[in-house]
């Protein structure tokens, strides 16, 4: 279990899936990944990473894996197999043909104390949306047009 991890002070958990066309994975991530665990904006709970060949075939690297594993324990060592079989299969089945996908969990430990901030009050979150980055450019571009 990754160190300090607790359940009454856990911060809500993600996952992100990040594609990449033509099975062109090389790492280039891993440092910002790195940087945002070792400034505890998040602390990175289980990764693997998917990939469809020509033929349609799967394969699925997880952190034990050798092939893999040097470039992703750059950022964390530790799995807490968070990421179901069932979760990759999903992944890999909304790849295209040579195409791969960095599967990642992370905690966003900064909102920890936000979050039991809100449970000690009998909160609860009712809602959380990302809002998409084109959306944020268009309102930027509005404003510029000011």
């Amino acid at each position: 279990m990754p160190r300090g991890l607790q359940a009454d002070t856990v911060g809500p958990v993600d996952v992100a899936v990040i594609a990449f066309e033509g099975n062109r994975f090389d790492g280039r991530i891993v440092p910002a990944l790195r940087e945002l665990q070792l400034n505890e904006t998040v602390r990175i709970l289980d990764l693997a990473f998917v990939s469809k060949a020509r033929d349609s075939s799967v394969a699925v690297l997880e952190l034990s894996d050798p092939g893999v594993a040097e470039t992703l324990r750059q950022v964390t060592d530790v799995q807490f197999d968070l990421l179901s079989d069932e979760d990759l299969r999903t992944v890999s089945d909304s790849l295209t043909q040579e195409s791969s996908a960095l599967v990642v969990a992370w905690e966003n430990t900064w909102a920890a104390r936000l979050s039991a901030a809100v449970r000690g009050s009998e909160g609860e979150l009712v809602m959380l949306e990302r809002v998409p980055r084109e959306a944020v450019l268009e309102a930027i571009s509005a404003l510029d047009d000011d």
